[in-house]
């Protein structure tokens, strides 16, 4: 499958009154046609923002450099109104919290079709008909009647859906979507996540999945991204990584999450907390928290590099990390 997205040497930088912190750090990623890719980490580990910063939405203070280029088109550093031909176009995003997303003074069908009518030239009469089908092809019951209502008339869990139905109307190459469970109960994320699989095989749209909760990640990604301190420490094949995973982080997020076949085990936190990113330890940023840290940890920052031919880790550790993954 040809690529869509490629993405290589990322950063992120915001500036704050007397320095400039580095929210992300030379990040390289390619993501496939029809491919879904997670991108996993805790809070602050620089998942949204570079994300973010593909889309051209940071914050004034923040800048990008790098390259994402999406086909033969590079993103970062695109003038906003060059921009607008590729957002919502050919490659959408949907925010993690959809009520903030969606304007409270419009009719969702107002919000919709103005997606069709900037980028595909519709009338506004074909518009809503495109965004009824769009409505009902996500699971949405009743799309006439709740085309015509406001979002604050909407439960969470249908206003996340419309958020889908206009990140999809256009058909894009690459669909973001930041935290899309995050407010939704675990009935209606199941059927979020099923969504994003049936949505992704009938359109070929490259999916990228940002999350800190590795149970969405099983069964629905084909590669997974652990991110920490703004830098990915370990990418490669999701299977690979739930079940045999080379980097002290990824195991202690493995540790931390919980399984049903689990159950009568008491969950294991990784120790402490993430780093600030305007103070990152020197050496590799995991080492406070890591149980398998030795002096070179302390001192040199591990690059990233391929442990075989699918995967890579930044660490200095070769020992094997004992998981015991549930089948």
């Amino acid at each position: 499958m040809a690529n869509v997205l490629v993405v290589d040497n990322l950063d992120v930088t915001f500036a704050l009154h007397q320095s400039e912190v580095k929210a992300v750090s030379d990040l390289d990623f390619t993501l496939a046609e029809g491919e879904t890719l997670a991108v996993v980490g805790e809070s602050g580990s620089g998942k949204s923002q570079a994300f973010l910063s593909i889309m051209g939405l940071l914050a004034r203070n923040g800048k990008a450099s790098g390259r994402a280029m999406l086909g033969d088109v590079n993103l970062i550093g695109m003038a906003p109104d060059k921009l607008d031909n590729y957002r919502g176009k050919d490659i959408a995003m949907i925010f993690q919290d959809p009520m903030t997303s969606l304007n409270p003074t419009l009719r969702v069908k107002t919000q919709l079709a103005e997606v069709l009518v900037r980028h595909q030239g519709f009338t506004a009469e074909k518009a809503h008909r495109a965004v009824i089908e769009m409505l009902e092809r996500v699971g949405i019951p009743e799309p006439v009647k709740r085309a015509n209502a406001y979002p604050h008339e909407l439960s969470g869990g249908m206003r996340q859906r419309v958020m889908i139905a206009m990140a999809l109307l256009c058909k894009p190459r690459v669909l973001i979507a930041d935290e899309p469970t995050t407010a939704l109960d675990v009935t209606v994320q199941a059927q979020m996540l099923d969504l994003f699989k049936n949505l992704t095989n009938d359109f070929g749209t490259a999916l990228v999945l940002i999350t800190h909760d590795l149970g969405v990640v099983a069964g629905v990604a084909d590669r997974m991204m652990v991110m920490y301190g703004g830098r990915c420490i370990e990418k490669g094949p999701t299977d690979t990584l739930f079940y045999d995973p080379r980097h002290p982080y990824t195991l202690g997020l493995l540790h931390s999450t919980p399984h049903v076949a689990k159950r009568a085990k008491r969950l294991d936190p990784i120790q402490g907390l993430p780093p600030s990113l305007e103070h990152l330890p020197r050496g590799c940023a995991f080492h406070p928290r890591c149980a398998f840290r030795f002096e070179r940890c302390f001192e040199e920052r591990p690059p990233l590099l391929p442990v075989e031919d699918v995967r890579e880790k930044a660490c200095w550790y070769q020992g094997e990390l004992k998981y015991e993954a549930v089948a």
